[in-house]
């Protein structure tokens, strides 16, 4: 009778995190640690490691909740960069949504779980207006973030909660913290340029009444988010000319 092949004993979650610590450590070079200083990402426990690396290492470890969550509790920057690669948003709970953004630290990792992870969670909504009340920078802007990655990646979720999250918006736009209004801006940015003709609508008029502000923070966005419109009509523009032509 033939052997029977043995089997390789299932790798521990420790295992799989020391692994991974392992392989971002070996990616890490001089010129991404710089890049964290040079882009403003104020990341006391990080490797430098650039997100094409990080996407390169999440790709063979597929979705994983069990091990995002673990690679999140090291505190290490790219770790939880990785972990916002990896984890199943179906699983993401509010509990965990709280836990994380309590410990947003930079911008970066705030954008990127909110871009790659959050807005796929079925909470998302409910927390953007959570997070709106909230009075910490990187708490508040996670809700714009949020918000704006939501308006982007094309939820079908109708206009009402876009409507919601414009008011909301015009709230927070005086707030004269950098990353909070260039969170603001993104998302009203975000709604006026990729959502339904009512939402463009209402945002552009929003943006016009930010921009005659007597606030200056909020006629900064008002005025930022105008000049992103204005590009966007002109290639709109340009390229229905362009079909005509042809």
């Amino acid at each position: 009778m033939a052997a029977r092949a043995e089997t390789a004993p299932a790798r521990s979650l420790d295992d799989a995190v020391a692994v991974a610590l392992a392989d971002l450590r070996a990616l890490s070079t001089d010129h991404d640690r710089a890049n964290l200083a040079r882009f403003a990402i104020t990341a006391p426990q990080a490797f430098g490691v650039s997100m094409a690396n990080l996407q390169k290492l999440a790709k063979p470890l597929g979705r994983d909740h069990a091990l995002a969550a673990a690679l999140w509790a090291t505190g290490w920057y790219e770790a939880r960069m990785l972990a916002s690669l990896i984890d199943e948003p179906g699983r993401v709970t509010p509990e965990q949504m709280d836990a994380w953004r309590a410990d947003f630290d930079n911008w970066a990792i705030c954008d990127t779980v909110c871009f790659k992870l959050f807005d796929q969670a079925p909470h998302a909504f409910d927390k953007v207006a959570a997070w709106a009340a909230l009075n910490d920078e990187f708490g508040k802007r996670a809700a714009f973030a949020l918000l704006a990655c939501l308006a982007v990646h094309g939820r079908g979720d109708g206009d009402a909660p876009f409507l919601d999250g414009l008011a909301l918006i015009e709230r927070a736009a005086g707030d004269d913290r950098n990353f909070v209004k260039k969170g603001v801006s993104w998302a009203l940015r975000a709604i006026g340029g990729k959502r339904s003709p009512v939402l463009r609508a209402v945002a552009r008029e929003l943006a016009q009444r930010l921009a005659a502000s007597p606030n200056a923070a909020a006629r900064w966005v008002g005025k930022d988010a105008l000049r992103d419109f204005t590009k966007a009509d002109r290639r709109r523009t340009s390229a229905v000319a362009q079909q005509k032509g042809t």
